[in-house]
């Protein structure tokens, strides 16, 4: 999938089916539904799921709660905005997605 595809999936009214979590909430987070997002990665430990779950934090406003995912993912918080960093996951969910790594 690639990230035109991924934008054009956002006219549907759910994720598709084949969407790991971490690509579910930034499938939500586009649809302008951060709690829909946040439910994906609320629990998921995994690195992909932590980041995911630290950028909707910090979109939140909520920084501290967003530093400690961040930290907990094992990275700084960006000095990039978030368009950028939601752009940069994406890619990065995608290649792990098409590598069955996600």
């Amino acid at each position: 999938m690639t990230p035109e595809d991924f934008q054009q999936s956002l006219s549907q009214n759910t994720p598709p089916m084949a969407f790991a979590a971490p690509l579910r909430a930034l499938w939500w987070d586009a649809r302008g539904d951060w709690e829909q997002a946040h439910a994906q990665v609320d629990s998921l430990e995994t690195d992909q799921g932590m980041r995911a779950h630290a950028y909707l934090h910090r979109k939140q406003g909520d920084e501290a709660n967003a530093a400690y995912w961040y930290h907990r993912a094992g990275r700084a918080t960006p000095a990039v905005s978030l368009a950028e960093e939601w752009g940069s996951l994406l890619q990065e969910f995608l290649l792990a997605a098409s590598r069955n790594l996600l």
